[in-house]
């Protein structure tokens, strides 16, 4: 495991619903990244707008570990029933530590790189599309926003990275933000050095 702890209380410390002891649910996503010669994109999701929770959001693929479960099994068992792509058709690097989220889930963020270009299936009941960002921008720190909105009457704060994809005509706004934002960025100190970065 590449040792690494963050979560939705690194910016917001006082919050009394993010600050305060309690029981997370576990939880992994998949990293799925794509190299191509020089270049390497990240998968990312968006959920689709009937899901009882973060519907519409971006997302990796990913949800609750089931018992006997370890999190790359449950990371991988996800992305296949979300996007179709199959577990061996992903090299796993490791578990990129724990991010734990205001919403009472600790996720266990995989790490994994695509053998060849993924063959997607969407699983239209969760997912509404697929769609790539590189991973230059994602590890790009002038690309991570702080903002904010009010929860429970207390201003939250949280990362957002917005990214322009004009893959698409004409060009969409992605909005990567909250838990997805929080943990490329964890990740991204992680490996350069900053808050979530070993002493």
């Amino acid at each position: 495991m590449l040792t690494a702890m963050g979560g939705d209380q690194t910016l917001n410390p006082d919050h009394p619903r993010i600050s305060e002891n309690r029981t997370y649910k576990p939880a992994a996503v998949l990293i799925p990244v794509i190299q191509r010669g020089e270049q390497a994109s990240v998968l990312l999701t968006q959920r689709t707008e009937h899901l009882s929770s973060h519907s519409g959001q971006v997302a990796f693929p990913g949800g609750k570990i089931d018992p006997g479960e370890s999190p790359e099994q449950a990371a991988l068992r996800e992305a296949d029933e979300e996007v179709g792509l199959r577990s061996d058709a992903v090299d796993l690097i490791g578990t990129f530590g724990t991010y734990y989220s205001g919403s009472g889930y600790s996720i266990a963020p995989v790490l994994g790189v695509l053998r060849q270009e993924p063959e997607l299936t969407i699983n239209h009941d969760e997912v509404a599309l697929a769609f790539e960002v590189p991973l230059s921008f994602l590890m790009d720190t002038n690309n991570h926003l702080k903002q904010s909105r009010f929860w429970d009457d207390q201003e939250v704060f949280y990362y957002a990275m917005p990214f322009d994809d004009r893959t698409v005509k004409p060009p969409v706004e992605r909005r990567i933000w909250g838990v997805t934002a929080g943990i490329i960025r964890m990740v991204q100190e992680r490996i350069y050095g900053g808050t979530y970065a070993d002493d």
